[in-house]
């Protein structure tokens, strides 16, 4: 089973959790939040669900009928030792908490908790992953492929005329990769706070990367405008805001 979620957000997040009430309640939450939701009811069904479908990050319960959580995590950190994963369970004692940071999970939050925390630490646990993507020298854009250690970028092995700053800029976007960023931020960011430029600045190398990494960049799907705010950037195929 899963749900989709609002446009905003393009990750997926795998809720494995036995009790119905309480899955179709985070499941609502998640999906108000912008994330994109599937579901598992048991700790066989969450690690086959997780191998598959490959989602951002797991959202897994400790006290599950069969394989529990702790299983279920251990199987996970060995097939994939950077896919996020948080631990939630009614289980509130520091030796559980030991055990499954201890097994790979990234965060540990104890039932009962609020919608604000749960979503701080979904939050936090994705932007540690989007850091260290980030910060791999050879990333995939599409059909583009940018290598930051030579400072080049690529589209089916044919070389792509780019600049220094195309290519910083294009390292902070993918950065902050998901998040709303005005133009004075970027502009602050790249250029330098002591930098004197305007928003046209920043659109005009704006549309000199779409121009190199869009397939069409007249409808970009991966550098977007929120109009009267800024620029959003993704990997996957997004919906243009202009």
């Amino acid at each position: 089973m899963s749900t989709k979620s609002p446009a905003g957000r393009q990750e997926t997040i795998l809720l494995v959790e036995d009790d119905l009430g309480l899955r179709l309640a985070m499941t609502k939450t998640l999906r108000s939040e912008g994330f994109f939701v599937k579901v598992a009811g048991t700790g066989k069904d969450g690690l086959a669900a997780a191998l598959a479908e490959k989602p951002d990050l797991v959202l897994l319960d400790v006290m599950l009928p069969g394989m529990n959580g702790f299983e279920v995590c251990q199987r996970l950190r060995e097939a994939d030792p950077e896919l996020p994963i948080l631990m939630v369970t009614a289980k509130g004692e520091e030796p559980d908490k030991v055990r499954g940071l201890r097994l790979g999970a990234d965060d540990y939050i104890v039932k009962p908790f609020g919608v604000a925390e749960l979503c701080a630490r979904i939050d936090a646990a994705l932007r540690r992953r989007r850091r260290a993507e980030a910060e791999a020298e050879i990333i995939q854009i599409g059909e583009v492929t940018a290598d930051f250690r030579a400072h080049t970028l690529s589209r089916g092995g044919e070389p792509l005329e780019t600049t220094a700053l195309e290519m910083r800029l294009l390292r902070y976007f993918l950065r902050h990769e998901g998040t709303l960023l005005p133009r004075q931020r970027i502009l602050d960011a790249v250029w330098g706070a002591d930098y004197f430029g305007t928003d046209r600045t920043v659109d005009n190398f704006i549309n000199r990367l779409r121009a190199k990494i869009e397939d069409d960049p007249k409808n970009p799907r991966h550098l977007v405008t929120v109009r009267g705010a800024g620029y959003r950037f993704t990997r996957a195929a997004n919906v243009s805001g202009d």
